[in-house]
């Protein structure tokens, strides 16, 4: 077996992403028909019937599918042919995301909530469906193992979906899908995601935002009106120095970023020599960027945030 064809994936976890689908009544060839959905993913013409009467793949389907339907509905996740029960990774994985592919489900809505259920689901195992591409302006998911910055982006997704932030669920995505393949887009993103959340929180709590600060002194807004300023710590609290402390470093950390972006992230134009940084830079800024940015919903949640 090569490194690509792992199966970290557990019985149990496939065992509860097919309950899941059948259980919210998800199709898994979306808007196409069966064979025309397999197709996508086999050569079924080049796999062997389970039917003497036929030559293919394609052929039984149609009988046990189509003209008999004596099959059920979730007989794809134990067709040995099409190696879903205990295949590689990528065959499962693959399968998933191909199920929300624009081409098979034509309910943008419908298909981003697929997602995030299945990686729910797929999060404990290591693995997340992430967006890698567009067509048209909808997203394309791949599989994608998980790493410390992700766990991050995963939990500022949550964030996310309790604010109900459209823009911020495509920043993240947009962050996730580059940070092996543009460590620059994701460094800029990151420094994106931090000033789209504290705008976010600045108009829910009454004080919208309506000039253009640059990043560090929006934060400072940010702070002031959660009561995360340092000086705001009584020196009497327990543990009082520790955390004026890290309330002070949120400061340096968005500052940072901000440097860093300019530097290496996208938006600004740099010499034609400059050399970008690597994916290890990226999934830093990033791992920083998101964990601020849940520490900050967080406490806007807790001290009486309305989304």
């Amino acid at each position: 077996m090569t490194a690509a064809q792992t199966t970290s994936l557990t019985e149990i976890t496939r065992r509860d992403v097919r309950r899941a689908l059948t259980r919210e009544g998800i199709w898994w060839a979306g808007d196409l028909e069966e064979t025309e959905f397999l197709n996508r993913l086999y050569t079924l013409s080049a796999l062997p019937s389970t039917d003497s009467r036929f030559e293919n793949a394609e052929g039984d389907i149609w009988q046990h599918r189509v003209n008999n339907n004596d099959w059920d509905d979730q007989w794809v996740f134990s067709d040995e042919r099409l190696q879903l029960a205990d295949g590689a990774d990528e065959v499962f994985l693959n399968f998933l995301a191909e199920t929300v592919h624009p081409a098979v489900r034509a309910d943008r809505e419908q298909a981003r909530k697929i997602v995030d259920m299945l990686n729910e689901l797929l999060a404990p195992d290591g693995w997340a469906l992430v967006e890698t591409s567009t067509i048209s302006g909808r997203p394309i998911y791949g599989p994608r193992r998980l790493t410390t910055s992700q766990h991050a982006i995963n939990a500022a997704k949550s964030v996310a979906e309790i604010v109900d932030a459209d823009y911020i669920h495509r920043q993240i995505n947009r962050m996730t899908s580059a940070l092996d393949s543009d460590p620059d887009l994701a460094i800029g993103t990151a420094k994106e995601l931090i000033e789209t959340c504290c705008r976010t929180i600045l108009a829910a709590r009454g004080k919208p935002v309506s000039d253009k600060p640059e990043v560090l002194p929006l934060v400072r807004r940010a702070l002031e009106e959660l009561r995360l300023v340092p000086d705001g710590v009584p020196d009497a609290q327990k543990g009082a120095k520790a955390i004026k402390s890290l309330l002070g470093n949120l400061a340096t950390v968005t500052q940072s970023l901000a440097e860093l972006r300019n530097l290496y992230g996208t938006g600004h134009g740099k010499d034609g020599k400059t050399k970008g940084l690597s994916t290890r830079h990226a999934r830093l800024a990033v791992g920083a960027a998101t964990s601020l940015a849940v520490f900050l919903f967080d406490t806007h949640q807790e001290r009486g945030g309305v989304s």
